[in-house]
C-alpha cells in the first residue's frame, strides 16, 4: 500500500517543483541513459539550445540507474501517448521527440522558439492530463493500418535497420551454399515428405542457433556500451569484415577468408547423405537432421557473425530492453529466414534446386562487404544517420550503388579494355 503511494506521487513529487516554482518558463524534460551514446550525442545540442534561449529550462533525467525517473518517464510518455521505451526522449510544450537526428533537432528547435514566442504550448510537465494527438511531433513518413494502427517510420528507425540487415545477411553465401547442396542431395530421394522434413528441420535448429548467438552478442555489446567504446567497438569488427569480404571477391579463399573451411566440406558432405538412407523413421530422420544442423550452424558461425554483431551493437545503442530487443530479434530472424524459405519451397514443388557456385558467392560477399564498410564509417563519423529512415535507407541504397559502380567497372567494362582484376 504504501509503495503504490509513493509510486504514484513521484510523477508529482519530480515535476511539481518546476511547475511551481517557474511557470512562466518553457519546461523541456529529457529522460536519457548513462550507458546510451546518441543520449551522449544530444546533450551539446541541449545546452546550446538552452543558453541560446532564456526562457528555456532543460531538466535531463537518468532512467537507467534511478527508479523514480523511469517512474516519471512513464507518467510523462503516457501523458503524451507516446511508449517509455527508448531514450533519448525529450517533452516540451506538449510534443514528445524519441531518438535524436539533424531532422528531430530542427523541428525541437522551431519547436521551441514558436512556444517561447507565442506562449500557447502546453506544460508538457503535467502528467495529469493527455495530450491531443496531433499535438504529438509528427513527421510526414507515416501512415495507417487496418487492426494496427498509425505506423510512424520516422521514429521507429531500428525496425527499418533491422529489417534492412536481416534481409542482406539473408543472402550469406555461407548459408546459401549449404541449403542447395542439402536440397540437392535430399531431392534425389524422390520424397516430398523427406524433403520437408529435413528442410524444415534444419531450417529451425540453424535459426535457434543463430538466434541464440544473436542473443549472446547483443549481451556483451551491452557490456560494452557501459565503457562507452561501443561504436568504434563495432565500427573495427564491420571494418574488418568489410575488407575481408571485399577481398574475397577478388581473391576468394586467398589468405583470411570468411567461409566454410574446406577440411570442413567432406564431413558436411557425409553426414548430409547420411540423411538420404532409406529405412529411416520419422523421428531418426528428425534427430539425424538436428545433430547435422547444429553441426553445421557452428562452422558456419565465423562467416556468418559480420552483420549479426553490427546489427546487435546498433541495437545495444538505443538502449532497448529485454522485451523490444526480443521482438527485433524474432522479426531479423523471420527476414532472415525468408530468402532460405523460398529457396526451401521451389525446391520442395518443383523437386529441383540449382546448386549455389562461387561466382554468386563472390558477388554477395562484394555485397555485404560495401554495406559493412557503409555501417562502419558510419558508425564512426556519424552514427544519428541510423536513428533516421532517410539516413539508414541513404546509407544501404548508397552502399548497393558502389557495389553496381564496382561490378560495372569489374565485369564489364575492365574486360572490353583487355584489364582484370583478381583471380575469377
Amino acid at each position: 500500500m504504501i509503495r503504490s503511494l509513493w509510486l504514484a506521487l513521484v510523477p508529482w513529487l519530480a515535476v511539481g517543483p518546476l511547475m511551481a516554482g517557474e511557470q512562466d518558463q518553457l519546461q523541456m524534460l529529457v529522460f536519457h541513459s548513462d550507458i546510451c551514446p546518441h543520449c551522449q550525442a544530444q546533450e551539446p545540442f541541449l545546452d546550446a539550445l538552452e543558453a541560446a534561449h532564456d526562457g528555456l529550462v532543460v531538466q535531463h533525467y537518468e532512467v537507467r540507474q534511478v527508479a523514480e525517473h523511469r517512474q516519471l518517464f512513464r507518467a510523462v510518455a503516457a501523458a503524451h501517448q507516446e511508449s517509455a521505451d527508448s531514450v533519448p526522449a525529450i517533452f516540451v510544450g506538449g510534443r514528445a521527440w524519441v531518438g535524436d537526428s539533424g531532422l528531430i533537432r530542427r523541428q525541437i528547435t522551431a519547436h521551441v522558439e514558436h512556444c517561447l514566442e507565442q506562449g500557447d504550448c502546453p506544460d508538457s510537465t503535467r502528467t495529469d492530463q493527455v495530450f491531443e494527438p496531433g499535438e504529438r511531433a509528427r513527421d510526414p513518413v507515416a501512415f495507417d493500418l487496418p487492426l494496427v494502427g498509425t505506423i510512424d517510420l520516422m521514429v521507429q528507425p531500428l525496425t527499418l535497420s533491422t529489417a534492412l540487415i536481416a534481409f542482406v545477411d539473408g543472402f550469406n553465401p555461407c548459408s546459401l551454399w549449404v541449403l542447395t547442396i542439402l536440397l540437392a542431395l535430399v531431392i534425389h530421394s524422390g520424397s516430398r515428405k523427406r524433403i520437408l522434413i529435413v528442410g524444415l528441420t534444419f531450417l529451425a535448429v540453424t535459426a535457434s542457433i543463430y538466434g541464440l548467438f544473436i542473443t549472446g552478442v547483443f549481451g556483451a555489446m551491452n557490456l560494452v556500451a557501459m565503457s562507452g567504446w561501443l561504436y568504434p567497438v563495432v565500427a573495427v569488427f564491420a571494418l574488418t569484415f568489410a575488407l575481408v569480404n571485399i577481398k574475397d571477391y577478388f581473391w576468394f579463399q586467398r589468405g583470411l577468408s570468411f567461409t566454410i573451411d574446406e577440411r570442413h566440406k567432406p564431413g558436411i558432405y557425409r553426414r548430409m547423405r547420411d540423411l538420404i538412407r532409406s529405412g529411416r523413421s520419422v523421428t531418426a530422420l528428425i534427430g539425424a537432421t538436428v545433430l547435422m544442423a547444429a553441426g553445421i550452424a557452428f562452422i558456419e558461425l565465423p562467416c556468418t557473425a559480420g552483420f549479426p554483431v553490427i546489427w546487435s551493437g546498433i541495437v545495444a545503442s538505443h538502449d532497448v530492453d529485454w522485451l523490444h530487443f526480443t521482438f527485433l530479434l524474432g522479426l531479423y530472424l523471420l527476414i532472415y529466414l525468408a530468402i532460405e524459405l523460398v529457396i526451401f519451397f521451389i525446391a520442395l514443388a518443383t523437386l529441383r534446386v540449382d546448386r549455389f557456385e562461387e561466382r554468386h558467392g563472390r558477388i554477395l560477399k562484394l555485397i555485404g562487404g560495401i554495406i559493412m564498410l557503409a555501417l562502419a564509417g558510419v558508425l564512426l563519423l556519424a552514427p544519428e544517420l541510423m536513428h533516421d529512415i532517410r539516413g539508414a535507407l541513404g546509407v544501404f541504397f548508397g552502399a548497393l550503388l558502389v557495389t553496381a559502380v564496382i561490378l560495372f567497372f569489374h565485369r564489364i567494362l575492365l574486360p572490353r579494355l583487355g584489364l582484370h582484376l583478381g583471380d575469377e
